[in-house]
């Protein structure tokens, strides 16, 4: 069972509701978002849910266009490359820093994350919350907390996108990604910055092109 989140206002808790929601799905994508609705459901005023709305926005979640309301945003197929283009980017910054400043007690802890992932490869949901996990423990190694920040927010939409279209050939693929992930450490500790560039390099663009072809086999159908 998943510990109990407590928020410290009424505002933070109708953002992570909705936040929530909107990642697991059970909002979908261009659902209407009343605040009339949602203020009942939640029974809080207008006030908090106009001011999660307005982070939701910022986050790029949420679309809101004055004078009709609020949306959740559309998550459509063409933003695959232009996420697996920033994952890329993050990961291979994050990476060759680690590459030079990671101590020999991360690379430990980064081992047994790993070696953890390897039984969760039959749990599509449960490794994919590690895979966040292990790219934020790399940024951590390396105190890069904006980029490990927005590496989040990527993978957060990364996975509404696998969840709308992808669950079938994501679920094939982890066995291969987990692979990866050791090859990756393996990278590390080399301590050569352009090997582990090009590891992730090699990573992310094999990936990307599994999911392309599946989506155009799945388009021409």
């Amino acid at each position: 069972m998943s510990p109990a989140v407590t928020f410290r206002s009424k505002k933070e808790f109708v953002y992570g509701t909705l936040r929530a929601q909107i990642l697991s799905g059970e909002l979908a994508p261009n659902a209407r978002l009343i605040i009339d609705e949602l203020s009942r459901g939640m029974n809080v005023s207008a006030i908090p849910v106009r001011e999660a709305l307005q982070q939701l926005q910022s986050e790029g979640l949420v679309q809101i266009e004055p004078y009709v309301g609020a949306r959740v945003s559309d998550i459509h197929q063409g933003f695959i490359e232009e996420i697996f283009g920033l994952l890329e980017a993050f990961e291979v910054v994050s990476g060759r820093s680690a590459a030079m400043r990671m101590s020999t007690e991360h690379f430990e802890q980064l081992e047994r994350l790993v070696r953890r992932m390897d039984d969760e490869v039959s749990d599509p949901e449960r490794w994919s919350q590690s895979n966040i996990e292990l790219h934020q423990f790399i940024c951590e190694c390396v105190n890069m907390q904006l980029i490990k920040t927005q590496l989040t927010l990527v993978v957060e939409h990364w996975n509404r996108l696998r969840r709308h279209y992808l669950d079938d050939v994501f679920a094939a693929r982890i066995h291969f990604a987990q692979q990866e992930h050791w090859r990756l450490l393996d990278a590390l500790r080399t301590r050569n910055p352009d090997h582990v560039a090009q590891v992730i390099q090699e990573h992310n663009r094999q990936a990307l092109d599994s999911y392309l072809k599946y989506l155009d086999s799945a388009n021409n159908k």
